[in-house]
């Protein structure tokens, strides 16, 4: 459970956090978050410093520092992560572990040795305990068992919210980490050996429609419940936590509504237009029976989501048709 050490070295003060002219380096920007973050904070006239992974291979601790001391951006944004659905979790458990733990340890004690006093670490809210009471607070955090499909991969991002607080408590460095729920939007991963359920479900659907296929079989009963935020929502809330936000807590980052796969996949189908049955192989698993953040804390610094889930899938799906991917 993480809680505020009184004894902790003061962070920045609020008016300090991020100047309107900040150069901020988000790492990960070809990504589905990062690319929305990006987007969002070029558009607030901040000068966004990116680097490919060919051109910077984040796992590379020594390297990474080198770049963040010569540029020296104002903040970092760490978006980058070795993430993918349960399939891929279960498959390539040591790559979630520790490329995500290489990542972590190069990009935030680079920040420090840079001087960069502003650093946002984005999660997930696979973090939290498989059986935690929804919705999930942040308090939740270490009180349970996890998921087993997605252990790895959950104690990696734990062990970047340790990091985070680590440098808070010794250093006085305004570091942050937001928890972000299940995400989609243009730039997703719509591999079907890797990605998420959404994008999942969105190839899945048009490939049966292309095919003129009478039914799609879906992994699981269908009856986990889910939370889904659009990309650009969450980069909303990065800005706003960016701005405004200096607590070692964690901070939830969702829209505070859930749904079940079931009704997910009616969603998903609608919007692709295929009127086919949708079947259910229950000797697959389902992962967490729900999973849904309590926002609160989100809320009270004043954001909420501006794209509902159902206008997002109609146009995640045109992007991702027109994309080419």
């Amino acid at each position: 459970m993480m809680r505020r050490d009184e004894h902790a070295v003061p962070a920045s003060s609020p008016d300090t956090l991020l100047s309107p002219d900040a150069r901020i380096f988000v790492a990960g920007h070809r990504g589905l978050v990062g690319s929305a973050v990006a987007r969002l904070l070029a558009a607030e006239g901040h000068e966004v410093i990116t680097r490919s992974r060919e051109q910077l291979d984040l796992r590379d601790a020594a390297r990474t520092r080198d770049f963040l001391t010569r540029l020296r951006p104002d903040a970092v944004v760490l978006a980058a992560a070795k993430v993918g659905g349960i399939m891929a979790n279960q498959r390539f458990p040591v790559p979630f572990l520790e490329e995500n733990l290489q990542i972590q340890l190069s990009v935030i004690a680079g920040a420090h040795a840079a001087d960069v006093n502003r650093v946002l670490f984005l999660g997930s809210s696979c973090i939290y305990p498989k059986h935690a009471p929804q919705p999930i607070r942040e308090e939740a955090l270490l009180t349970g068992p996890l998921e087993p499909s997605n252990e790895p991969y959950a104690l990696a991002k734990i062990a970047g919210i340790s990091q985070v607080r680590s440098y808070r408590r010794q250093y006085g460095r305004a570091y942050i980490a937001a928890m972000p729920t299940n995400l989609y939007g243009p730039g997703d991963n719509f591999d079907p050996e890797t990605s998420h359920v959404l994008p999942a479900l969105i190839r899945r659907f048009h490939e049966a429609r292309e095919a003129d296929r009478p039914e799609v079989v879906l992994w699981g009963s269908g009856t986990p419940r889910r939370e889904f935020l659009h990309s650009d929502d969450l980069a909303r809330a990065c800005l706003l936590l960016l701005r405004g936000y200096d607590d070692e807590m964690p901070v939830n980052v969702g829209c505070g509504e859930d749904l079940t796969i079931a009704e997910l996949a009616g969603m998903v189908a609608g919007a692709v237009g295929f009127s086919g049955r949708i079947g259910w192989d229950t000797t697959r698993p389902d992962g967490t029976p729900r999973k849904m953040l309590d926002v609160s804390r989100l809320r009270k610094l004043g954001f909420v989501p501006r794209i509902p889930l159902g206008r997002g899938i109609r146009e995640t799906y045109e992007w991702w048709r027109h994309s080419g991917s």
